[in-house]
This record gives structure tokens, C-alpha cells and sequence, in this order.
């Protein structure tokens, strides 16, 4: 399913249920924020090695999956709310990162790109 069907899906989920009124950027943004916490709260005290195996645990892979499903959707309805077509984005934002991150300078490395030289 596209992008836009599934923003189409949850604008229906909320229309039917009178929650436009509390889909303000504002509220959306905290929301989207707060689920995001609350994946980062599956992984917060995993060793590397455990958050590779996350998904073998099936009880926490439920619970990674159903918070990545929120965030998607908060994700998805600001968008929608913000006119701002995601995919377009992310493809201009690859394209400004592969400017900033060049593969000759930045192979191998995780530091930012104004770190280098320093």
C-alpha cells in the first residue's frame, strides 16, 4: 500500500471519529515525539548484540512493531495535515545528504560531516 493510501486510510479513521479537531501540527508533533520514546524505551538498555536479536523475542517484536506502526501513522497524518508529500522529501533529502556525505569522505565513517577536518 502507498503512501497516500495509508494516509487516506488514517484521515478516514479520523474523520469518522471527530479527531481532525485535535490533529494540529502542535499535537501531532508531540504525539509522533511520544511514540518515538516509547520505541526508544524497547531498546534503551540493550547491548548492541540484543538489539540485533530484538525481533526473536516475539513478545518484543510485537511491541517494536506496533510502536513503529504508531509512528509511522503520526508520521503519515502530519504529513497529510502539513500538505507535505514524504516521498518527495525523503528523496530530496538523500539527495542533499549524498552532497553533504560524499562516499570517498564518508566510507566507514558515523561522525558528522562538520566534524571532519576537526
Amino acid at each position: 500500500m502507498a503512501l497516500q493510501s495509508l494516509q487516506r486510510v488514517l484521515a478516514d479513521f479520523a474523520r469518522e471519529r471527530e479527531w481532525e479537531q485535535f490533529h494540529t501540527p502542535k499535537n501531532l508533533v508531540m504525539a509522533l515525539a511520544g511514540e518515538s520514546g516509547e520505541l526508544l524505551e524497547i531498546f534503551q538498555w540493550l547491548t548492541p548484540t540484543d538489539s540485533a536479536r530484538v525481533m526473536q523475542d516475539s513478545e518484543r517484536a510485537v511491541q517494536v512493531r506496533e510502536e513503529m506502526a504508531d509512528v509511522l501513522a503520526y508520521l503519515l497524518r502530519l504529513a497529510d495535515v502539513l500538505d507535505v508529500d514524504l516521498e518527495q522529501a525523503l528523496l530530496e533529502k538523500i539527495d542533499k545528504n549524498r552532497l553533504k556525505y560524499p562516499v570517498h569522505l564518508a566510507r566507514g565513517r558515523a561522525d558528522k560531516y562538520t566534524q571532519w577536518g576537526k
